[in-house]
């Protein structure tokens, strides 16, 4: 039996159950039932940390990509964002990638 999800919703599954205190199975048997690797499990844990700074330095990042968007009045798409960023006092250099990545994630759209 495999579970249809991502992968990180298997793990925070498989975390869930670990924690609990009348759990009778290892971690073995819950990554076998998930369908993920235990070298992955255990992966994603470690990386708990990087997580959790990129989480923080996204949320600084996007408070900059929202001022942008609302300069002068109007919204903007990926591209003005970046043009207002570059223009802005000091310059802000950002990816568009990275731009349009958080827009996603925190659902911001151009209206046009």
């Amino acid at each position: 039996m495999v579970v249809e999800a991502p992968p990180e919703t298997k793990f925070r599954i498989i975390r869930e159950m670990t924690l609990r205190d009348d759990n009778l199975l290892n971690i073995k048997w819950l990554c076998d039932i998930a369908g993920v690797s235990r070298s992955g499990y255990y992966n994603w844990l470690s990386q708990e940390p990087a997580r959790a700074k990129r989480e923080e330095q996204d949320k600084v990042d996007f408070a900059v990509i929202l001022a942008a968007y609302k300069f002068r009045g109007y919204d903007k798409g990926g591209r003005g964002i970046y043009m207002r960023l570059l223009h802005q006092s000091p310059p802000v250099v950002m990816n568009l990638k990275k731009i349009r990545r958080l827009m996603k994630k925190y659902s911001l759209k151009c209206p046009i």
